[in-house]
């Protein structure tokens, strides 16, 4: 088996599922700025693994520029409030998977979220303790892919793998020219991976 010296993490999709917190919130926003409250689990989980920006021209292309910033700010604040305390669901097995794992890898969270998310998921959660530092694009402005890349550079990563459960977060780890474990049990489908975990307990039986 190849050898690797760390492993980064997808958020959504892969380690936890907040979509039906985040349609909630989403939908209440959307009716302050005078839309109609259109959003629904199916619709945004298909978004998961992009932007913000790119969601938007997804789900409310109707929406004036006013409004998409209105809902931008709205939304973000809202969800890493409620998220930091309310926590989503993780997926079975996380915290003692990645027990497991910190034992011979270091572990990262690189996502498209906005600031504020990843650390709302590790203080509901407290898992904050088995990560090494995380990434998204809120922070840098920057794609997943140069994200992932950035990551290895700042930590010194020789050999990192990244795991994600879309086909964005398989563009991604190709972009910064790492290897790719495809969490199938999340919201994505990915038709060219070398490696599938099919439940977040499988990965320690392709890590270690």
């Amino acid at each position: 088996m190849q050898k690797y010296d760390a492993v980064l993490f997808d958020l959504d999709g892969t380690l936890w599922d907040a979509v039906h917190t985040v349609v909630k919130i989403w939908n209440k926003v959307l009716v302050s700025v005078g839309l109609e409250p259109t959003m629904n689990y199916d619709e945004l989980s298909k978004c998961m693994g992009l932007r913000i920006e790119q969601i938007f021209d997804r789900v409310i292309p109707f929406a004036t520029e006013e409004q998409r910033e209105q809902i931008k700010e709205g939304c973000i604040l809202t969800e890493n409030e409620y998220l930091s305390e309310c926590g989503g669901i993780l997926y079975e097995g996380v915290e003692e998977t990645l027990a497991k794992l910190k034992e011979k890898y270091k572990l990262y969270v690189v996502s498209n979220c906005q600031d504020g998310y990843i650390q709302a998921f590790f203080k509901a959660h407290d898992l904050k303790k088995y990560f090494d530092g995380y990434e998204c694009a809120g922070r840098t402005g920057m794609s997943k892919g140069e994200n992932i890349k950035l990551v290895a550079q700042r930590e010194g990563l020789k050999s990192p793998v990244y795991v994600g459960d879309t086909i964005f977060d398989y563009q991604a780890a190709e972009q910064a020219g790492v290897p790719f474990i495809f969490a199938e049990y999340g919201f994505g489908e990915v038709e060219d991976a070398q490696m599938t975990a099919n439940s977040f307990v499988s990965l320690a039986d392709i890590l270690l």
